[in-house]
């Protein structure tokens, strides 16, 4: 059975990622650290992957890489009095991802595009780099494609800072289904808040 030609692309970007593609890597680590923290490209560097998550060589779609550091949120050790429990120096991790933190810098760099999605193209020791794809919702283009003219909708401004991205949903918890997830829906903020009571007049 014939291989597709995006599962050879697959192939080979994973082979940058072993022994063998270590030279190639460095090399391309090396340019993307010159780069500034959003770049826009010409072309996505894994296009098959880019495809997956919504991708197409049209007008109206924008990719751009993007740099954000890697490591906790560890602080400085204070010098007063306190049990390490109150310190607040370990286990200081992020509410968000650095994939989602990566797609709301590109949507601050660009406000008149909409995130549609983003994945992983490499990382070192003190950054990661991710490529988000960006759609003009006011492109010709798109909006005669209906496969992707909902993102012109004005419900879907600003969608990536309110969790509507997959890497969004992904910590919003909504990839759970089930027992245990039952908090997670529609949100959790939402079933913090309590009920409203409303209050029937009785009519004598």
């Amino acid at each position: 059975m014939a291989s597709s030609a995006y599962r050879y692309m697959a192939r080979s970007f994973r082979a940058t990622q072993g022994d063998e593609g270590a030279g190639l890597r460095h090399e391309r680590l090396l340019s993307w650290r010159r780069d500034h923290s959003v770049t826009r490209l010409e072309h996505p560097t894994r296009l098959d992957r880019a495809r997956s998550v919504g991708f197409r060589a049209k007008g109206g779609y924008v990719v751009v890489r993007v740099r954000v550091r890697r490591g906790g949120q560890n602080k400085r050790a204070i010098i007063a009095g306190r049990r390490p429990k109150r310190k607040g120096i370990l286990r200081m991790t992020l509410a968000k991802s650095l994939r989602r933190i990566a797609e709301e810098r590109a949507q601050k760099h660009y406000p008149n595009l909409e995130v549609l999605n983003s994945y992983w193209v490499g990382e070192d020791g003190k950054q990661k780099f991710f490529e988000v794809i960006l759609v003009d919702p006011v492109h010709p283009e798109i909006l005669a494609d209906p496969k992707i003219s909902w993102i012109a909708d004005p419900v879907h401004k600003g969608r990536v800072y309110r969790g509507l991205t997959s890497a969004g949903k992904e910590g919003r918890g909504l990839r759970w289904k089930g027992k245990g997830a039952e908090r997670y829906r529609p949100s959790r903020a939402r079933n913090r808040r309590p009920e409203r009571r409303t209050q029937t007049k009785v009519i004598p």
